[in-house]
């Protein structure tokens, strides 16, 4: 069996890079001293999973694990009257659709590695589920579903 945590923590990062902004599992990120920290970040939501472990057919351990992003934008800080934009919320979005983006020169694999300790990500799957705003937050978001296919490492 493929553990899902190394995974998640895996896409986690990835976002973290790829966005420049803080990524919270299910949750909002927290700052050093435990507090919720302002928008802009993503949340990321770990969803449904399937499991293939050793069938007569093939001896490899794999799973289909499905997460949700969610990029927030929000405030900017200092500046009281400001608020999330869709702008903002879209320019998240396509620093997520980051992690599904091939190489240019036409080679296999994924332009931004996902470094899963004991497995690999051999097929990654996404796309747009939309997003909400709240107005009395300033806060509006944009929705990405991302679906990995997972294979232990020899």
């Amino acid at each position: 069996m493929i553990d899902r945590l190394p995974v998640t923590q895996a896409l986690q990062a990835l976002l973290e890079t790829l966005t420049g902004y803080p990524v919270g599992r299910r949750t909002v990120p927290l700052d050093a001293n435990g507090q919720p920290l302002p928008p802009p970040y993503t949340l990321l939501y770990p969803l449904d999973r399937t499991d293939s472990d050793n069938t007569l057919a093939d001896a490899a351990k794999c799973a289909v694990l499905d997460y949700q992003a969610t990029f927030v934008s929000g405030p900017v800080p200092g500046q009281p009257d400001s608020r999330g934009g869709d702008d903002q919320a879209q320019w998240l979005a396509d620093r997520g659709w980051k992690v599904v983006e091939r190489p240019t020169d036409g080679s296999s694999g994924y332009l931004h590695p996902l470094t899963i300790p004991g497995a690999g990500c051999y097929h990654r799957e996404a796309r747009e589920a939309g997003g909400t705003s709240d107005q009395n937050d300033a806060i509006i978001t944009s929705v990405i579903r991302y679906r990995l296919y997972v294979e232990a490492s020899a």
